[in-house]
């Protein structure tokens, strides 16, 4: 009953490949370096390339749950090839599949529907916060445009969490799960959470709309990344700015909050 978890060295897979391995799953990760990936004991780490369809298909042999990203590197490229690849997997004898989505429906979905995949759909991730590391350190201040929005960030811990579920009972086959976290919260709430994880009075600057483009073309965006995320932040789609029982209908356990993800996550604050 090997699970192959794509990304697996990424913000939700790496969580993902730890639980499974904790619960006693055999996990076949797929990265691109083998040997720089980490892994914990057990996992058995595969090469692999989302541009390389071959290498996929060698990954699927003998697996029977599939933990696909649906984009991939820093621009987002949709992944190719899906509707050979969801052909592989359903050769392979792929019994579920977990797609993880970058904000829209696609190709990737509409290919895996004939596998009864289930979509995670997480709104804002926590781990998005680590954009702001940089600057924390060095100048103790936050600079966002939009910053006095609310949203509900999702723990990446939590979103594999869900998987983890999907990929192990049939209890949400075929579903479209919406992911956020216990609550809503602007950029000023964050920093409170920060603040308060690593003793440092962390202050928001916030930025109008051109100033955050030209921050986030400092940071190596791509011009469509930086439309694409700051038409979210100035207009989030209504369900991903409201908390969510997802988590916890599906796990049995609550959603963490930000204030633990930062607690988790502070010596990269400092």
């Amino acid at each position: 009953m090997t699970i192959l978890v794509t990304g697996a060295t990424g913000n939700v897979g790496r969580h993902l490949v730890e639980q499974l391995a904790a619960e006693g799953r055999p996990v076949r990760a797929l990265t691109r370096d083998p040997a720089k990936a980490r892994l914990p004991e057990g996992v058995e780490a595969v090469a692999g390339d989302f541009a390389d369809l071959a290498s996929l298909e060698r990954a699927l042999e003998g697996v029977t749950g599939l933990h696909l990203m649906t984009t991939f590197g820093p621009k987002n490229v949709t992944v190719p090839h899906s509707a050979q690849l969801a052909s592989a997997a359903l050769a392979a004898g792929v019994k579920r599949v977990t797609l993880l989505w970058n904000g829209y429906r696609g190709p990737v979905e509409e290919s895996f529907a004939a596998l009864n995949a289930v979509e995670l759909h997480p709104g804002e991730f926590m781990s998005n916060a680590l954009t702001w590391a940089e600057e924390i350190r060095a100048e103790g201040v936050v600079r966002e445009a939009f910053g006095h929005i609310g949203h509900a960030p999702v723990h990446e811990g939590d979103i594999a969490a869900v998987a983890a579920v999907a990929l192990t009972t049939d209890d949400v086959a075929g579903q479209r799960l919406p992911l956020t976290g216990p609550q809503t919260l602007n950029v000023p709430d964050q920093i409170g959470a920060i603040n308060d994880a690593i003793g440092r009075d962390v202050r928001f600057e916030a930025l109008n709309e051109d100033e955050g483009r030209l921050r986030m073309q400092a940071l190596g965006y791509e011009e469509a990344t930086i439309d694409y995320v700051l038409g979210w932040r100035e207009n989030p789609p209504a369900w991903t700015t409201r908390p969510s029982d997802t988590v916890e209908r599906v796990t049995g356990r609550p959603a963490r909050t930000f204030a633990e993800w930062a607690q988790e996550h502070a010596e990269a604050f400092r």
